[in-house]
């Protein structure tokens, strides 16, 4: 079984914002496998699916970005889950819009969710899918406030060709590993 897990901020307010972009990647990956049903467990919301003869279990952790290891910790645990089978999709402000980057066993870069999944399972060695949502082009903008706010025009007329190479990428992950999927996606 393979966990997969889109970081986000549970709340009406926070759709649609850079922050998010991990619980849209994880959505729009289930849109594709007919949006089967999801429960509330775990302190996540959880959507077992199956793709591929690959048996996948999505997780959106409904316990706000800083505590997303909580959720991870639990359902890793629950389900026996080994760390090679954890992909985790989340926003990263050091790539541009619309660029990804397949990563394993790097640092937190500064990502409260990554840090929190990282301390709680006592490692870094885990896939991630990093998503590009950019810089503010306000160097005195706070970077809190940039990824809390929501994408531009201009970006959400782009989010569905973003969203679905995001998937492609996590398929690749899935079906020929980290390092390939990276030579694949990366740069």
């Amino acid at each position: 079984m393979w966990l997969i897990v889109g970081l986000g901020n549970p709340g009406n307010e926070y759709k649609l914002t850079r922050h998010n972009i991990g619980f849209m990647a994880v959505d729009f990956f289930l849109q594709g496998l007919g949006n089967p049903t999801s429960q509330n467990k775990f302190k996540a919301e959880i959507t077992p699916a199956t793709w591929q003869g690959h048996s996948l279990l999505f997780c959106k952790p409904q316990t706000f970005m800083n505590l997303s290891g909580e959720a991870v910790q639990a359902l890793m645990g629950f389900y026996k889950i080994p760390l090679d089978h954890l992909i985790v999709i989340h926003d990263d402000i050091d790539q541009p819009f619309n660029q990804l980057k397949i990563h394993k066993n790097r640092g937190h870069g500064g990502h409260n969710g990554i840090k929190s999944i990282s301390n709680l399972m006592g490692s870094m060695d885990y896939a991630r899918l990093k998503l590009g949502v950019g810089r503010p082009d306000n160097p005195n903008f706070a970077v809190a406030d940039y990824v809390l706010g929501k994408f531009n025009k201009e970006e959400v007329s782009l989010l569905p060709q973003f969203l679905n190479r995001s998937c492609d990428a996590l398929e690749s992950l899935i079906l020929d590993g980290v390092q390939k999927a990276s030579t694949k996606f990366n740069g």
